[in-house]
């Protein structure tokens, strides 16, 4: 157990000096492991992890949704989401903050990724707001709240990451995100709106649209529609599974950009490369995860954990806030990726032990790390604002993500003391 404490320890101090988290989890693992169970059996439980992770049918499902999202983002489907919210929200008060929410929303359910969806957004939907005048504050913050739900509505990649690294069936998570993706949607709304409603002149009106051009807009969404709807659809009723899903998406995505000739030849081959660095990088950090998972198990640290919890009595709330605290208080300080990745590992067992189920549990950690997302001094998606708008400073974005992170909590809180709103859906498959 004081193997695996130091080496948990050494993880998260390694993560907060901005070492890369791949090196950190690899070198940390190996290093523990030869500690405890020596080198040549640590050599040989790191081959043996890497190899079963490349030869797993579920990890393919992460580079097929990648070349889905980054295939779509750059075929110009965030514009069109964009016009068509815009036709049917921009004339009321902060109309267009709510039309950036929805296309936010949009976007997510075929991209997958919190940060492209904040780093789209803010060169698609920020300059209409600037045009009608409304504040660097309420703009930029609306742009990093919405691209968190990238985490959240499904296909997502850290849902993904979750699923592999607790062998949770990764379709059920995708159903799972859907009610509390559409309730942080409605919660942001409302949130734009009540401070469209005390400061009017931050969120002005925009220009009204004839019937004719709202039914107009509608037609650069089907593609979106089509997707989401083969996705979901096809896991919901389970006509193929996560992995199939992925794959049929990834092919209707090339099919329909090509079709409407919207990538170019240098595009096509950036879509591939930069898929093929993502999924590397992704996979890199995830294998590590892995390994460190195992020393975890095999170090005592997590039994150790659990008979703590269960000297201290804790009810079954308790325990669950006890954990999201956690997760809250390393956001402030650590991006998503690296909190799932460390945290999961450590508190699974604990979980399954009090009887939760995995599901739930998986779609609290997420709006969890979504919250880490926007919260200082380390929200990564402020970050990616401020480096696409460098004109509008961290102190704005901060400001003006209050009514949003509090959206947040309500949301946080509806999820843990009703469950059926993560787990509905997924009984009735």
């Amino acid at each position: 157990m004081i193997v695996g404490s130091a080496a948990l320890f050494a993880v998260l101090l390694l993560t907060f000096l901005r070492v890369p988290l791949a090196f950190s989890l690899f070198a940390v693992s190996i290093t523990a492991l030869s500690v405890d169970m020596g080198l040549q059996t640590a050599l040989t439980m790191t081959s043996m992890t890497i190899e079963e992770a490349v030869f797993s049918y579920e990890l393919a499902v992460v580079p097929l949704f990648i070349l889905m999202g980054n295939i779509l983002s750059r075929s110009g489907i965030s514009a069109d989401l964009f016009r068509a919210a815009n036709a049917y929200f921009g004339h009321i008060k902060g109309g267009l903050a709510l039309s950036t929410i929805v296309t936010c929303a949009g976007f997510s359910a075929v991209c997958g990724s919190s940060l492209a969806t904040a780093a789209t957004m803010s060169k698609v939907a920020y300059p209409s707001m600037k045009k009608y005048g409304y504040s660097d504050s309420l703009s930029a913050a609306t742009i990093a709240a919405g691209g968190t739900l990238g985490i959240l509505i499904p296909p997502s990649i850290i849902l993904m990451i979750y699923g592999i690294l607790t062998q949770t069936n990764i379709g059920h998570l995708f159903i799972a995100g859907v009610i509390p993706g559409m309730l942080g949607l409605l919660l942001y709304m409302g949130a734009v709106y009540i401070v469209a409603l005390l400061r009017p002149g931050n969120a002005p009106r925009g220009e009204k649209t004839s019937r004719h051009e709202k039914i107009a807009s509608l037609k650069g969404v089907w593609p979106f529609v089509l997707l989401f709807m083969l996705i979901i659809g096809g896991i919901y009723v389970k006509i193929f599974t996560a992995t199939e899903a992925a794959g049929m998406g990834a092919g209707f995505a090339l099919i329909i950009a090509i079709w409407q000739k919207r990538i170019s030849k240098a595009s096509f081959r950036a879509i591939f490369l930069d898929s093929a660095f993502v999924s590397v990088m992704l996979y890199t950090v995830l294998f590590g995860a892995m390994l460190f998972a195992k020393l975890i198990s095999f170090s005592g640290l997590g039994e150790g954990l659990l008979g703590w919890v269960e000297d201290a009595g804790l009810s079954s709330y308790q325990l669950i806030f006890a954990i999201l605290a956690v997760f809250l208080i390393l956001g402030c300080v650590l991006d998503s990726l690296a909190i799932i990745l460390i945290c999961v590992p450590l508190f699974v067992p604990i979980v399954v032990a009090n009887g939760f189920d995995l599901v739930w549990f998986g779609i609290l950690v997420v709006v969890a790390t979504e919250i880490a997302l926007i919260t200082p001094p380390i929200g990564m998606n402020v970050f990616v604002i401020k480096a696409t708008l460098p004109n509008v400073a961290f102190k704005d974005i901060f400001r003006g993500l209050i009514p949003f992170i509090g959206a947040d909590i309500i949301r946080l809180m509806l999820l843990v003391f009703f469950p059926a709103l993560s787990l509905a859906l997924v009984k009735l498959m």
